[in-house]
């Protein structure tokens, strides 16, 4: 049962921070459409990345938020409203444990592997390559 509840915290929590996401999403871009810059994308993970830096820190400071609540803000919301904020964090915890070349290649190889993935994958499915 406690498997259970943890999926539906995660899932009603996740449902709300995609809803959020594409709500904020459309938003700015209506007000910057002109932009060539992603900036609806990066608006989302800067403010995702602010909102689990606050939370954890919450969590560190006052120790209040229960396993149920993390699971449903941190993994749900924040997690739905962009996973980009869980590379922040993790990243994050390894300049803290002093792993420097750890974070560095972590976000490094996440965002050249990442983009890489994409592209092979569009090229496989396209036919285009």
């Amino acid at each position: 049962m406690d498997q259970l509840k943890s999926v539906v915290l995660v899932a009603l929590g996740g449902a709300t921070g995609s809803v959020l996401r594409y709500l904020l999403s459309a938003w700015t871009f209506a007000q910057a459409a002109h932009w060539r810059f992603p900036i609806g994308t990066f608006v989302v993970n800067i403010l995702g990345c602010l909102m689990v830096g606050l939370l954890a820190g919450l969590m560190a400071k006052h120790q209040f938020l229960s396993p149920d609540a993390r699971l449903f803000l941190i993994t749900g919301i924040a997690g739905g409203f962009t996973t980009f904020s869980a590379l922040g964090m993790e990243t994050f915890h390894l300049f803290r444990r002093g792993d420097m070349l750890i974070a560095g290649s972590y976000v490094a190889s996440s965002v050249i592997v990442g983009i890489l993935c994409v592209w092979v994958g569009f090229e496989l499915i396209s036919g285009r390559g």
